[in-house]
């Protein structure tokens, strides 16, 4: 499984996921204008960045899954 390149391509999704949800709760702890700036856009990234993941994840079970 750790040989398969779209396993590999969710994996390093999902770390961008985590990523980013840690840069959000990073900016939400700091606080001020810089959290005002940027906690929207950095969610919207969240968002979308999960979207991708689960989007991956479902082609690889669809994918790999064999019936």
């Amino acid at each position: 499984m750790l040989q398969d390149p779209l396993f590999i391509v969710i994996a390093v999704v999902m770390l961008g996921v985590v990523g980013v949800l840690l840069f959000g709760i990073g900016s939400f702890a700091k606080g001020g204008d810089f959290n005002r700036k940027y906690a929207n856009r950095a969610m919207r990234w969240r968002i979308i960045a999960q979207f991708v993941a689960v989007v991956l994840i479902l082609l690889f079970v669809w994918l790999r899954g064999g019936s």
